[in-house]
C-alpha cells in the first residue's frame, strides 16, 4: 500500500504564456502546495505522453493516463475582465484510474476533487467511503463554445456533491457575482467558502457567515492563488477542525502565491511556516 495525505484528481495543463507554455491547473497548484505543507502527495489526471512534469512535479505520485492532447487553455486580459479560451482536452476522469494500492489518511487526510474542464466524473466519490473530500467546482461551472471561448454556466448535479463534500470553495467569477447562488450552495454542504481575490473570502456554516480580510501585498499573478488558497484551507482545516482559522492561514498562503508568476507562485515551506506562526499566534 502507498499511504497519501493528499490526492488531487483533475487535469494538468498547458496553459499559453508569451513566449510558448506553462504548467498549469488545479491539479499542478495543490499538489506543489500540498508538499509545501508536508503532506504525502498523489495527483490523478490524464495528459499527452510527451508532457515532461518532472521538474514540476518531481516530489508528486502521479497516475497520469495517456490521452491524444493535454488540456490547454490561454487567459486573455480584456478590459472586461479575463477571458479564457480552451483549445484542447484530454480524457474524462472516472473511477477505475484510482490506484488500487494507494490509501488515504482517514485522520487528517483530503481528497480533492479539482476539475478544470468538466473532467471529473462523480462517481469518484463512490471510491472513497469515510474520506473527507474537499471540492473546487470551477471546472464544473465552465461551458465553451465550438471555438473554445469559455463561458460561465450552471452546476449540473451539484446537489449529491455538495452534500458529500467537507467543504467546498469557489470564487466570486465561479459565482457569477450572484451572492443568492451561493447561500443556495452553503444551504446543502457542511462548509463554503467564497474567495474574493484581493478582498479575502468569506466563509459560510450552518450558523451563517464571516468574512476575512486579506493580507495586503504587491499582487504580480493571481493564476492558481484560487487553488493554492483552497488546499492551505483544506489541509488547516482537517488539522484543527476550525473553519475560521483555516481562513486566515489560506488567505496568508494565497497571498505570499500571488507575488510570484504562474506555479512558482507555490508556497515555500518557509511561506507556510511563517503563515502558521500567524495563525497561531492570533488565536
Amino acid at each position: 500500500m502507498i499511504d497519501l495525505d493528499y490526492l488531487v484528481i483533475g487535469h494538468i495543463t498547458c496553459d499559453m504564456v508569451q513566449g510558448g507554455f506553462a504548467i498549469g491547473g488545479t491539479a499542478s497548484f495543490a499538489a506543489r502546495t500540498a508538499r509545501a505543507m508536508g503532506r504525502r502527495t498523489g495527483i490523478i489526471t490524464s495528459v499527452s505522453p510527451d508532457l515532461d512534469l518532472g521538474q514540476v512535479l518531481d516530489d508528486v505520485l502521479i497516475s497520469r493516463h495517456s490521452a491524444a492532447t493535454t488540456t490547454t487553455f490561454q487567459n486573455i486580459n480584456t478590459p472586461g475582465g479575463r477571458r479564457q479560451v480552451l483549445y484542447e482536452a484530454a480524457d474524462r476522469l472516472v473511477p477505475a484510474m484510482i490506484p488500487p494500492e494507494w490509501r488515504i489518511d482517514p485522520v487528517e487526510g483530503v481528497v480533492h476533487l479539482g476539475p478544470v474542464a468538466q473532467e471529473c466524473d462523480v462517481a469518484l466519490l463512490d471510491g472513497f467511503d469515510d474520506v473527507f473530500i474537499g471540492l473546487t467546482p470551477q471546472g464544473w461551472m465552465r461551458c465553451w463554445d465550438q471555438d473554445g471561448y469559455v463561458s460561465r454556466c450552471e452546476w449540473e448535479g451539484a446537489e449529491p456533491l455538495l452534500s458529500r463534500a467537507g467543504a467546498v470553495v469557489l470564487s466570486d467569477e465561479d459565482l457569477g457575482g450572484e451572492r443568492d447562488l451561493a447561500a443556495r450552495y452553503a444551504a446543502q454542504t457542511q462548509l463554503l467558502v467564497v474567495t474574493h481575490g484581493a478582498a479575502g473570502c468569506t466563509v459560510y456554516t450552518k450558523g451563517g457567515s464571516r468574512d476575512f480580510p486579506a493580507p495586503g501585498v504587491h499582487e504580480v499573478d493571481a493564476t492558481g492563488s484560487g487553488d493554492i488558497f483552497a488546499t492551505a484551507y483544506f489541509v488547516w482545516l482537517r488539522h484543527s477542525a476550525d473553519p475560521w482559522a483555516a481562513a486566515q492561514f489560506a488567505n496568508c498562503v494565497a497571498a505570499q502565491s500571488v507575488r510570484r508568476e504562474g506555479l512558482s507562485g507555490a508556497p515555500t515551506p518557509d511561506e507556510v511556516a511563517h503563515c502558521k506562526r500567524m495563525v497561531t499566534s492570533s488565536a
